[in-house]
């Protein structure tokens, strides 16, 4: 029981991660919150909370699993991480305007 939610925290991160990254580039933060300027101060802030949540995520499924499998795990959860942040940047990119929150101003 413990190693599912401790893989689900991972997961999450790992999601919140890819989020957090991708926000970071210019292209993208236009996508989600429109004409709002990116700053320098808050790009490098998006850029380090999404390697912080990656390597987070890594940890936690190093947690739950042997090394191996965990970083299978990892690396496959970054695959349907990206391509999940990827379709909502194609569909509906406001969503993720509220993940911003997070980052430093």
């Amino acid at each position: 029981m413990a190693e599912t939610v401790v893989s689900g925290i991972g997961l999450i991160l790992n999601l919140l991660g890819v989020v957090w990254l991708a926000l970071s580039m210019r292209a993208h933060w236009i996508q989600a919150r429109g004409p709002l300027p990116l700053t320098r101060k808050t790009a490098f802030g998006l850029r380090v909370i999404g390697g912080v949540a990656l390597a987070g995520s890594l940890w936690c499924f190093m947690q739950a699993s042997h090394p191996s499998m965990a970083s299978l795990v990892w690396i496959m959860s970054f695959a349907a991480s990206a391509l999940s942040v990827s379709m909502v940047l194609a569909w509906r990119p406001r969503l993720l305007a509220y993940w911003v929150a997070c980052a430093p101003r």
